[in-house]
């Protein structure tokens, strides 16, 4: 999340026998697009707690999607490299047209 929309979303898979998908235990990422419940449940998160930029991750459920965490200093190498997208690019953006 960057500002009020999301810049990019990634899935992440644990690796064979692993319950976690961190990537630097050897889960994978791959570049998805969000629904609009998900979306808005990010949008959500961040607002609720005030922050400008953040990672909101999401568990999908039968519930719909559920908040797992917010990280207010996400790290950038995963999301970008499985989005391509320059995120960092995002914030910086952000941070000077709010300073």
């Amino acid at each position: 999340m960057v500002g009020n929309k999301v810049v990019g979303a990634m899935k992440r898979q644990a690796k064979k026998g692993e319950f976690r998908s961190n990537l630097h235990r050897g889960g994978t990422a791959s570049k998805i697009k969000l629904t609009p419940e998900e979306e808005r449940t990010a949008l959500a998160a961040a607002k609720a707690l005030g922050l400008g930029v953040c990672g909101v991750d999401l568990l999908q459920s039968s519930r719909g999607p559920l908040v797992l965490e917010v990280n207010s200093s996400p790290g950038l190498e995963g999301i970008e490299g499985a989005t391509g997208y320059n995120i960092a690019r995002e914030i910086i953006k952000f941070i000077e047209k709010n300073m």
